[in-house]
């Protein structure tokens, strides 16, 4: 199937983006599952890999999917799910992608997805914690992965911007790359403390850090870009993230870290698991902002009058 494509003046397939966004969505459920493995202690539920308990993967019958095993197992299964499907989006990329780099982007999907199934594997059997923190923090990577994928593919990252070049959009860009890299660093330390309840210092320390940079980074597009729909949504739903994060870290902290509240167990495990999941949107988000940002002229800092054009067909 074919979609006229008006940045390139070509028709272009529409199966890339359709795999791009039907793979971003199904790596956020596999993030959830995820996260209730480790909330739940599950991870080592299944003793083997990549059999389970002797059967094929994809063959262990349904029935003897109780407890902890169904957390694990459901998580192998998805992951499995996810892995099929950036085989077929690296293979449509790179068949029907014209983007040299696009192209190249898929194949890096596919050797993560890859690499992700085989430190989840050796997670079991080698019971080595430092391996669940890696395996955590490159989901992330990977599911930041995906979206950038489905925004690349999309009819939006192929249209011409005609909007005047703006002086700010540097500063911007800057402010906006920070953030993102801060949020990731903050999961970086929510994962260690996670899988080894250690570096909380470090954990609540790029919480602050990321707040900071999240307000700024959404003052400075509501003050200055407001009319600009595709930064400003993100942006405020990046806010809007923000706040329920910081309500789902504190009551996490004082369940598991103090005694000023107790909340039933299961409770704690979906607070937890959710403030992960949040933590993921948050990311991609400040991703796409960053993105998008990329996407616009900027004036030389030097005259005020040049501008840099920048070219992304190639």
């Amino acid at each position: 199937m074919k979609a006229e494509d008006a940045g390139y003046g070509s028709s272009v397939s529409v199966w890339p983006h359709r795999l791009a966004v039907i793979t971003a969505c199904a790596t956020f459920p596999l993030l959830f599952i995820g996260g209730l493995v480790t909330s739940k202690g599950a991870g080592l539920a299944v003793p083997d890999w990549p059999t389970t308990f002797g059967y094929n993967m994809f063959l262990y019958p349904w029935s003897k999917m109780v407890g902890n095993i169904f957390y694990e197992h459901s998580h192998r299964l998805v992951a499995s799910a996810v892995g099929f499907l950036t085989i077929a989006l690296a293979l449509s990329l790179w068949f029907q992608e014209q983007r040299k780099w696009l192209r190249w982007l898929g194949v890096i999907a596919l050797v993560l997805v890859v690499l992700q199934g085989v430190l989840g594997g050796l997670r079991v059997t080698l019971l080595e914690h430092s391996l669940a923190i890696v395996h955590a923090s490159l989901a992330q990577a990977f599911f930041a992965l995906t979206v950038s994928l489905a925004l690349f593919t999309s009819s939006e990252w192929r249209e011409n911007i005609a909007e005047p070049p703006l002086a700010d959009y540097g500063r911007l860009r800057r402010l906006a790359a920070v953030t993102t890299g801060l949020i990731y660093f903050q999961v970086l330390f929510g994962a260690v403390l996670r899988h080894t309840g250690l570096r909380l210092d470090a954990h609540l320390l790029f919480a602050a850090l990321v707040t900071l940079h999240v307000v700024l980074l959404a003052v400075r597009i509501f003050k200055e870009h407001t009319g600009e729909g595709r930064l400003a949504r993100p942006a405020l739903l990046l806010g809007a993230m923000l706040l329920l994060q910081l309500f789902l870290g504190t009551v996490s902290y004082l369940s598991k870290f103090t005694s000023l509240i107790s909340i039933p167990i299961d409770a704690t495990v979906f607070l937890t698991t959710t403030h992960l999941a949040v933590g993921a949107l948050m990311l991609v988000t400040s991703l796409v902002v960053t993105l998008r940002t990329y996407r616009y002229p900027t004036l030389s800092n030097a005259t005020g009058q040049e501008v840099l054009t920048e070219q992304y067909s190639v």
